[in-house]
Parts: structure tokens; sequence; C-alpha cells
């Protein structure tokens, strides 16, 4: 049973980060063809419809153009002062600790690295870059 269990878990996981890379290459798909991303809806059957991107950060740009999600994360962040790993936020965030949550969300933290908005300076610990830092503060 146990090991169902796991083997479930384990395949959601899987499922929630081939779905946010396929939503992250649909999104750079449409922007390379210059079409603009209409916000994610979410239909009455609870599937989400559109693609929300998560875009480069550049100077005076501040975390409010961030999809809700992402910007929850950078006030988890924020609000800590220091670095946290995935399953710190994945707690502050209401979302548990499950195998697969904490996965999903560390797809969201490195994506959050690889705009720009946070750094991974040490391995597994997410913290805010001192740019963005420095624009929230200012």
């Amino acid at each position: 049973m146990l090991t169902e269990r796991l083997g479930a878990e384990e395949q959601l996981s899987r499922v929630v980060v081939a779905r946010e890379v396929a939503e992250e290459i649909l999104g750079e798909t449409a922007r390379l063809a210059g079409a603009e991303l209409e916000p994610a809806r979410v239909r009455p059957d609870g599937s989400p419809i559109g693609v929300i991107t998560v875009g480069q950060w550049e100077p005076g740009m501040t975390p409010a153009v961030l999809p809700q999600a992402y910007r929850d994360v950078m006030e988890v962040i924020t609000d800590a002062g220091h670095g946290l790993r995935s399953k710190q936020i994945a707690l502050a965030l209401g979302l548990g600790d499950s195998a697969s949550t904490v996965e999903g969300l560390r797809e969201k933290l490195r994506r959050l690295v690889a705009r720009g908005w946070l750094t991974q300076d040490s391995p597994g610990i997410f913290a805010l870059v001192d740019q963005v830092s420095d624009v929230r503060e200012g």
C-alpha cells in the first residue's frame, strides 16, 4: 500500500514538472512569434487554459509583474530575510510537504533563479537577488 502511494506521488510529481515545462515552452514559442499570451483561466472542470510565463528580471521591475503564485513565493522569501529551502517555502505557503508538492515548487524556484529573480548560492537554498531586494526596499 505504501509503495503504491509513493509510486503515485512520484508519478504526480513528474506530471506537475512536465506540465510546467510544457507551459514554459509554449510561452517562449508564443513570445518568439510575437503573440500576446492570454492570462490563464480555469475551466469549470478545473483545467487551466492559457499560459502565464515568468519574465526575465530587469532593473526597476518588482515582483508585482509576476503571476500570483510566484509573488507569493517572493513574499515568503522576503519576509524570511534570508534564503530558504523549497520545503520551508512550501510549508510557509500552506502547500504541505509531500514530495510532489515540494518538487513542483522547486521547479518554480529554479525558474525564478533562471530569470534573475532569485539566487541559489548554496545548493537547495533560494534567496532574493540583491538587485531585486534593492528594488523592493526602494
